[in-house]
C-alpha cells in the first residue's frame, strides 16, 4: 500500500498536482476497490487536515519509506527591504519541513534515470 502512495507522490512531483487532481488520481487507481469518490475525497481531506494540525502543534510525522514532516525553527536575522534597501529585523519563524525517506529517494532517482 505504501508503494502505491509513493507512486502517487512521484506523479505529483513530476508536475504540480492540486488536491482535486490527487483525488482523481486516487479514484482511478482505486476504481476496482468499490470506494466512492466522496469517500476518497473525505479521506484525503481528513489526512491533510490531521497532518497539518499535527505539524502546526509541533509534532513530528514519520511515514516509514516515505519521509518525515517536522516543524523547523528559523532564527531571527537581518533582512533587507527590497524597495528601499533598508535593513529590517526579522523575528523567529517556524516553517514546515519535509525530509524524504530512503525508499522515496531511490524511487525518484530511478524514475528520473528512465
Amino acid at each position: 500500500m505504501l508503494l502505491f502512495f509513493v507512486d502517487v507522490f512521484i506523479i505529483s512531483i513530476m508536475k504540480s498536482v492540486t488536491r482535486s487532481e490527487l483525488i482523481n488520481i486516487l479514484c482511478e487507481k482505486l476504481s476496482d476497490s468499490g470506494l466512492l469518490k466522496s469517500d476518497i475525497s473525505l479521506s484525503v481531506k481528513e489526512l491533510i487536515n490531521t497532518m497539518s494540525s499535527a505539524i502546526a502543534s509541533g509534532e513530528r510525522i514519520e511515514i516509514r519509506g516515505f519521509g518525515s514532516f517536522t516543524l523547523r525553527k528559523r532564527n531571527p536575522r537581518l533582512g533587507r527591504n527590497p524597495k528601499t534597501g533598508e535593513s529590517v529585523a526579522l523575528g523567529v519563524k517556524h516553517a514546515p519541513h519535509f525530509k524524504p525517506g530512503k525508499d522515496l529517494k531511490e524511487r525518484v532517482i530511478a524514475s528520473i534515470k528512465d
